[in-house]
């Protein structure tokens, strides 16, 4: 109303002496807006006021006031607080929290206050969240202190309070002059202040309120959404806290619930390592054992099989964690025992009467059981435990053609999943344990399996599972991981395991595997089969390595596809399905199973197999090169392997020594060795140096450590070509351009300039020692190096020679052509010049008698000056002729008929009177009688 007198006092006639009012000066009546009136409630409450009376504490009557102050600011706001109120709030709120003790109705305002905090906060400038981000930030901080006041209403209300920020709805009522802040803002004041860590800290105070601590475990599970205040949950040690009291009394089953979700949430959303680390002690692993043994004996509910699960999988990440008391507490021990319990059976009390159903859970908590076995064997002192539970007993009892179980009845999709998994799991842990995998009959089992996988049947796979993947309606996914498993084995290098699988016949029957894969390759299981086919052949390497009887049983069979698979079109090779790896496992193939076998080696050349290797390595594939190299210096012991590399022809008719030569040039190329620009040695001291050569500096290493010169040589490619070459006779190589032969100067003495670099490495090391050589031995040191370097010389020089040599071979070549092209000008002129003159002869009369004047001087001057005695002379020259060429021993003139014009000689001085009948040349004769032709009469 004060607004309303201001404006009657205001408005004109309101005193003495005014002037009346006319028709066009309307009074202003004061109106009182609803944006004015909610302005004004919220001005009304002097905030620092109240703050000023709740800090005195000296008058008597005093609490009553504070508390109707306090009340009423309660009712001022029941539509919220604006951002530029929330301090002073919160500051009032505190005061009155710390009166609730000794003035218990303290508490109603104090819960007021938090009730109206769960309420969007309002905004009157769009720029109010920014402005006011630290004071909210600070004051929502607040809430978490709160949780110290001995009042359990005053927590759960808290709770409350930050419960409602992560479910935020919309005002209720508009509030004119105001607007609601973002849904979100809330939730990232809260991450900014920290309230999450505070939160952490209060779970401690509340170990025997159940109720107030089940609250707290919903706040955290909320602030586990967000990364920041996971970080800020992490930094309070909260998984420890809370992972610690997952045994504690319960009813209700909350807690379990809660503390697993926030544990999940800390793994995902913050930095798992320092969650694991966390984690990894006993306390907390003994908690977690005690949960998973609780839900796994005694939870028959669909939640508590989900639970179980969870709990399961946390453990299985806790267990990555090698410094993870997981042994010491027991709970790998009981893990092995629940893995196995179903095929193995055990007088384990945990175990006895115990069944596992056929539902999802319990098939999701099989395959975790098989994964957390494969991680608990990584730690050595587990194996002893996989002993005892015998777990390879119980993975190999999966390794058979699938029949009915008598103790859970999988669907046939399960029991196939079940199935790949087992053995998948069996080739990370069958290693470990060899000796039970041989007392179990594993390679029989094994081999009788693979067998089954390549014969044909009924059996219809589902593939419908991560292992089962290409696997649908055939065994592809069975035979690769079996195959998986048995490569596993013979890595292993144990002849007792390679031996009893060779006398199985193994050998045999890989190869027979890959001749039907080859069969039955189709582009949908394409990557498969190659992955199948790249196995076998690593598996054939490692079985057939070092024994020559095997390598005989590998025999034609294993050569021929080995050729098949170097056949492959080389387009593939970049298809990324896998041809790039099945190309890797054939040449390992070729070093393994048919390097050292004479008769495998002969007919692998019979075959064209130096062919491909060099198609191949003309592909300029550097992942391969190193190993064809490899294979090519082996396979030259054989005498007749040069004919077949020098016979060998590339594109455009290049030679297998002309190849290697430009794979040297490109080797220097890569590793920056100085050449000028014609290949020629710039530095003859260090002739091989690489730049990474020239930037590491010599330093003294123990005798048992290869020097960086020596590294050189098993680093790059150039030691390889260097030897083939050399067994192929560096003299006789078909094929080399001249720069071909620069270079080759330079592969030439590659074992003399190495041996150089050498000895001059250790020269320096001495220095670097500063160890003083005998005279005798310093003096042969400086000979070697000064020897070397005159090698170096020598090949620059003879290098030089070959340059001029080829320069000079240019500039002949050069002027070869350019005679060549003088002489097609000089007859290109002297044929324009004659059909000039034929041309003259053609169109003048005169230069046509000249040239016929020429033609018979010409004529007359060849003949006799005295003819001979008895000799005949035959005119030479038809009188009449108009040309002026000589005319051959016979003309053929194709024009006009003779039947027309007479003959060819009808226009000379012979007369032509009749035409012979025969046709031809006509002759003269004495007199002709010319015969009229009757007249034919016309019929009437």
């Amino acid at each position: 109303m004060a607004a309303a007198a201001t404006a009657t006092a205001d408005a004109p006639g309101a005193g003495g002496g005014s002037k009346p009012c006319s028709p066009s000066h309307i009074p202003v009546i004061g109106v009182v807006t609803q944006d004015e009136e909610m302005q004004g409630a919220f001005k009304s409450m002097d905030l620092n006021h109240i703050i000023k009376l709740l800090e005195e504490t000296d008058k008597d009557d005093l609490g009553e006031k504070q508390l109707k102050l306090v009340k009423k600011l309660v009712q001022c706001y029941q539509n919220g607080f604006p951002l530029r109120d929330l301090a002073q709030i919160f500051k009032i709120l505190n005061l009155c929290a710390g009166k609730i003790k000794d003035q218990h109705q303290f508490l109603e305002p104090a819960l007021g206050i938090l009730k109206l905090c769960g309420l969007p906060f309002l905004k009157k400038k769009v720029s109010d969240e920014i402005t006011y981000a630290e004071d909210t930030a600070n004051s929502i901080a607040l809430l978490g202190e709160l949780m110290k006041i001995p009042s359990s209403e005053l927590r759960i209300q808290v709770c409350k309070c930050i419960v409602d920020f992560y479910h935020a709805e919309p005002l209720k009522k508009h509030i004119p002059g105001y607007q609601q802040a973002s849904p979100s803002y809330k939730v990232k004041m809260v991450e900014t202040g920290g309230l999450a860590q505070i939160m952490v800290q209060s779970v401690l105070m509340l170990e025997n309120q159940l109720v107030e601590k089940l609250w707290v475990l919903k706040v955290l599970q909320h602030l586990s959404t967000s990364e920041v205040n996971c970080t800020w949950m992490v930094k309070a040690q909260a998984a420890s806290s809370i992972c610690a009291h997952l045994n504690d009394p319960d009813p209700s089953g909350q807690l379990l619930f809660r503390s697993s979700e926030i544990l999940w949430n800390l793994l995902e959303k913050s930095s798992k390592e320092e969650v694991i680390q966390q984690l990894s002690n006993l306390e907390c692993l003994l908690a977690l054992k005690e949960v998973f043994k609780n839900l796994f004996m005694r939870g028959f509910s669909h939640y508590d099989r989900q639970l179980r699960n969870d709990i399961l999988v946390i453990t299985t990440i806790i267990a990555q964690n090698p410094g993870a008391p997981m042994i010491e507490c027991g709970f790998t021990r009981d893990l092995i025992l629940f893995a196995t319990f179903n095929e193995v059976k055990s007088q384990n009390p945990l175990v006895k009467g115990l069944k596992l159903s056929n539902s999802y859970e319990d098939f999701e908590l099989k395959k975790l059981l098989f994964n957390i076995i494969v991680i608990l064997s990584k730690d050595l002192p587990t194996v002893q435990l996989l002993i005892d539970g015998k777990v390879i007993l119980a993975l190999l009892s999966y390794v058979k053609k699938p029949e009915k179980l008598k103790i859970v009845e999988w669907s046939a999709a399960h029991y196939e999943e079940l199935q790949l998994h087992a053995i998948a799991t069996l080739s990370s842990v069958a290693p470990l344990l060899i000796e039970e995998y041989m007392s179990c009959q594993g390679n029989n089992r094994v081999l009788a399996f693979m067998e089954w996988c390549e014969i044909e049947d009924p059996f219809f796979s589902h593939g419908n599972s991560f292992h089962g993947t290409g696997g649908r309606g055939n065994k592809f996914a069975q035979m690769r991981y079996t195959l998986r498993l048995v490569r596993a084995m013979v890595y292993l290098e144990d002849e007792t395991v390679n031996k009893d699988l060779c006398e199985k016949g193994i050998i045999k029957q890989l190869i027979g595997i890959f001749k039907n894969m080859i069969s039955k390759s189709n582009e949908k299981e394409e990557a498969i089969v190659l992955e199948i086919q790249s196995d076998i052949l690593l598996i054939l390497s490692g079985l057939c390595e070092h024994h020559i009887e095997r390598k005989e049983i590998f025999g034609t069979e294993g050569v021929d596809l080995v050729l098949h698979v170097m056949r492959t079109d080389p387009k593939k090779i970049q298809s990324g399905l896998g041809y790039s790896v099945l190309l890797f496992s054939t040449l390992d193939s070729i070093w393994c199973c048919i390097l050292g076998c004479y008769p495998s080696e002969d007919y692998f050349l019979e075959k064209e197999g130096i062919f491909l290797l060099l198609d191949i390595l003309a592909l300029n594939q550097k992942k391969f090169r190193n190993l064809i190299l490899g294979i090519m210096v082996e396979f030259c012991d054989n005498p007749k392997t040069s004919a077949h590399v020098n016979a060998w022809r590339g594109k455009k008719d290049q030679t297998a020594a002309s190849l290697l030569i430009k794979l040297w040039r490109n080797e220097e190329k890569e590793l920056g060795v100085k050449r000028d620009k014609n290949g020629k040695i710039i530095d003859t001291k260090k002739p091989l140096f690489t730049s990474f050569q020239e930037e590491q500096k010599i330093m003294p290493l123990p005798a048992n450590c290869p020097s960086i010169a020596v590294m050189d040589v098993a680093e790059n490619i150039r030691a390889k070509i260097y030897a083939v070459l050399g067994k192929l006779d560096f003299e006789n190589l078909p094929g080399l351009s001249a720069q071909d032969f620069v270079t080759l100067c330079v592969i030439h003495r590659y074992l003399d300039f190495k041996t150089g670099e050498i000895w001059n490495e250790v020269y320096e090391e001495i220095k670097l020692e500063k160890l003083r050589p005998v005279s005798s031995d310093k003096k042969t040191l400086e000979s070697i190096t000064v020897a070397s370097e005159n090698i170096g010389k020598m090949v620059a020089s003879l290098q030089s020679e070959m340059i001029e040599s080829q320069a000079r071979q240019d500039v002949q070549n050069e002027q070869k052509v350019y005679a060549k092209i003088q002489a097609t000008h000089r007859q290109r002129e002297l044929d324009n010049k004659s059909w000039e003159n034929f041309l003259a002869r053609t169109s003048n009369a005169k230069t046509l008698k000249k040239a016929k004047r020429l033609q018979e001087k010409s004529i007359e001057s060849s003949k006799y000056t005295e003819p001979p005695k008895n000799a005949t002379f035959h005119p030479t020259v038809i009188k009449g002729l108009n040309t002026t060429v000589p005319s051959g021993r016979v003309v053929t003139v194709e024009s006009t008929p003779a039947r027309l014009l007479g003959g060819p000689l009808a226009d000379t001085d012979i007369p032509l009177k009749k035409l012979p009948i025969r046709g031809g040349a006509l002759q003269r004769v004495k007199a002709i009688k010319t015969v009229s032709e009757p007249k034919k009469s016309i019929p009437t």
